[in-house]
Order: C-alpha cells, then sequence, then structure tokens
C-alpha cells in the first residue's frame, strides 16, 4: 500500500496551508470573539480558487477526491477550526445536486458556490430530530405545479448567510417503511415565508454561522425537487459516508493545529531553568499527542481512498474514522491547554480557542455514539 502523497496532493496541501496562514490567521481571533461571519474572506477565497472543493470542473470547481478534499479541510483547521468550516462549508448540499440534480440545477447552482458569489446550505435537523433522522417533520405538500412547504430546521450551517438550501421534507406521509416518503427540494433564502434566525453563544466554531430555519408555506417550483420524490432520505444516506470522513479530516486538523501550537509553547516556556520541553513529562504528552495524530490521519485517509473507490468497508471505516478522530481532536487540544498551563485557559493563545472548537467534531454529522451504533451494526449485518 502507498502511504505517499502524490506531488499535486502535497501542492494542494501546500497551497491551502499558504492562504490560511496568510488570511485567515490573522483574524481567526477577531471573528471568534466577534461570532461574525467573514464575507470578505470568502469572497478573497472564491477569487483564489480555493471553493468548490467536489464541484465538478465543468461547473466551475476544482473536482477533487474525497482524499484531496480530507486534505484540505486538516490543513484549514489547523490554522482555525471556526474559519475553516466557513471555507469549507460553502457548499454544504451542494452533494445533493452534484449526484442527483437535472442539468439547469447544476447550471444554476454550482457555479455561484464555486466562484464565491452564493453561499449553500443543507437543512436536515430540526429542534425534535437530530440522530434520528427518519423522524423530519418538516412537510412538502404539491399544489399545482409548486412545492409549498412548512417546517423548522435547526442548527443549520450557513443558515443566516445563504442563498439557498437543500431541505429534507416529508413529501408522501402515507409511505409505507420508516425510510420512504422523503424528498430533497430546493429551497431559496429569499423565498417568501422563509426565515432565518442566528444562533449565538456557540462553545466553539463561533465564526460560522449556525441559524433556525422557519418555513411558512414557502413556495417554490416543482423543478426544483432533486432526485427522485419520495427517495430523499436513501439519497442522503449515501452522503454520509463521505461527510463523516471530512469531519474526520476537520479532527486531525484541530488535533495538527493544537499540537503545533504546544510544541511551540513547550519550546519557548521556561520554568526551573530550562524549557518546559525539556522535562520528560510535557516530552511524554507530546509523544502521544503526536501519535494519536498520525493514527487518526492514516485511519481518516483510508476512509477517504474507500469512498473514492468505493470500498466494501467504507461505511464502517468512515464511522471509525469519524468517531476516532473527533476524539483525537478533543484529547489532544485538551493536552493542549494543558501544557500552557494557566495561559491555556486565556483567550490570549489559540489552544483555547482549538479546546472549545474540538468538541464539535463529536457531535454534528453523527454523534460518537451513533457512529459506535453504525460500527457494531455494520459488523453484526444488520445494515442501518
Amino acid at each position: 500500500m502507498d502511504y505517499e502523497l502524490s506531488d499535486e496532493q502535497k501542492q494542494i496541501r501546500d497551497e491551502v496551508r499558504r492562504f490560511a496562514d496568510n488570511e485567515i490567521a490573522p483574524i481567526a481571533s477577531e471573528y471568534d470573539r466577534e461570532e461574525n461571519y467573514p464575507h470578505d474572506l470568502i469572497e478573497t477565497a472564491g477569487e483564489m480558487g480555493m471553493l468548490g472543493a467536489t464541484i465538478p470542473a465543468e461547473y466551475g470547481g476544482a473536482g477533487y477526491s474525497t482524499l484531496e478534499t480530507a486534505i484540505i479541510s486538516e490543513e484549514l483547521f489547523a490554522v482555525d477550526p471556526g474559519i475553516g468550516l466557513c471555507v469549507a462549508s460553502t457548499g454544504f448540499g451542494a452533494e445533493a445536486i452534484i449526484a442527483a440534480g437535472t442539468d439547469d440545477q447544476k447550471e444554476e447552482y454550482l457555479p455561484p458556490i464555486a466562484s464565491g458569489d452564493a453561499i449553500m446550505g443543507a437543512a436536515i435537523s430540526e429542534p425534535d430530530t437530530g440522530s434520528d433522522v427518519s423522524s423530519v417533520s418538516t412537510r412538502a405538500e404539491k399544489d399545482g405545479d409548486e412545492w409549498v412547504i412548512n417546517g423548522n430546521k435547526m442548527w443549520i450551517t450557513n443558515g443566516s448567510v445563504g442563498d439557498y438550501f437543500v431541505v429534507l421534507c416529508k413529501t408522501d406521509p402515507d409511505a409505507e417503511g420508516r425510510y420512504n416518503g422523503f424528498s430533497q427540494i430546493i429551497v431559496e433564502s429569499d423565498r417568501d415565508g422563509f426565515t432565518a434566525e442566528k444562533i449565538t453563544g456557540k462553545l466553539g466554531i463561533r465564526a460560522s454561522d449556525t441559524a433556525e430555519l422557519l418555513l411558512d408555506d414557502v413556495r417554490v417550483p416543482e423543478e426544483n425537487l432533486v432526485g427522485t420524490q419520495g427517495a430523499g432520505f436513501l439519497q442522503q444516506m449515501q452522503f454520509f459516508d463521505a461527510t463523516r470522513t471530512g469531519v474526520a479530516a476537520q479532527g486531525v486538523g484541530i488535533a495538527k493545529g493544537a499540537l503545533e501550537r504546544a510544541l511551540d509553547y513547550a519550546q519557548e516556556r521556561e520554568q526551573f531553568g530550562r524549557s518546559i520541553g525539556q522535562f520528560q513529562a510535557i516530552q511524554h504528552k507530546l509523544a502521544e499527542m503526536h501519535t494519536q495524530i498520525e493514527a487518526a490521519r492514516q485511519l481518516t485517509y483510508k476512509s477517504a481512498w474507500s469512498v473514492d473507490n468505493k470500498n466494501e468497508q467504507l461505511t464502517t471505516l468512515a464511522s471509525m474514522a469519524k468517531e476516532y478522530a473527533s476524539r483525537v481532536a478533543v484529547e489532544v487540544a485538551d493536552e493542549a491547554v494543558q501544557i500552557h498551563g494557566g495561559a491555556g485557559y486565556v483567550d490570549d493563545f489559540d489552544v483555547e480557542r482549538f479546546y472549545r472548537d474540538a468538541k464539535i467534531t463529536q457531535i454534528y454529522e453523527g454523534t460518537s455514539e451513533i457512529q459506535k451504533n453504525v460500527i457494531a451494526r455494520e459488523l453484526l449485518g444488520e445494515g442501518f
């Protein structure tokens, strides 16, 4: 097995890291503290070709593989998870259009994401529906040549800044089977009856926009239906292998960034006449952190390779990577704060922010408990 990145992949990694160091790092603390979305930076990222990683080249994107997208996320999140998520998430929901959308939908909705002229989101979770996606209650009813949508979506990334969303709705409440009768429909945010309320006071990723969406008799044309009516749940499930691998890459990036800062501090901070990095207790922490990160990275890369190559174990690997890498992110960030001591408890140092940001990787795209359920079901051959 070849563990070496190609020259092109190394170039992508280095280019993204330069962008993050030059454009994101100087403003990271400010946007975290003020909970502001970095509109100007997203525009710059679009001009520099940093957006639309998974969007095919014919629609203005880079058409990168899952592995290359994971490499990008790792480097962005190693500099700042909050703004890193802003950059990585401008095309949330695009995967549905890429996989199941019509040519007209692809031509209309994908190019503006890649250029930075529009922001997209995926609206799945609801106030009473998180891990149990099949309990979505948002309804879409046909009225002539339009869909009329009513419901409430919660914890939606890009919710108050997005231009359009792929919304998971119940379109056939009488359908037999728990997973049937759902559809994905594109909803533009400027439609009458669409309201977004920004959620503030988050523990971490505070620059990234999160909102509650209220849909009150929102009307969209019938051609906004993505893919086959009634197959929305199954369509959505096929993306989790890629998106959970993406969160695993975020976890690796957070852990990498926390370790980099802990290494620097351990060599600069002096106690008892020498740098704290010369004490075996600190050395052991750094060694364990580095080992955990490399293990998480290899598991994440194997998961990404499996998604790209349709490996039969890809669902198991995606959940394994997501659960483990998110755990490593939390544990390494915790140790990075510990190495900083009291200095790590205030926002003068980045590790305080990384510590707060790490936790979300154990929650979104399926909690750690859900990942363990998936792994166990795959092992036992029970499906979902």
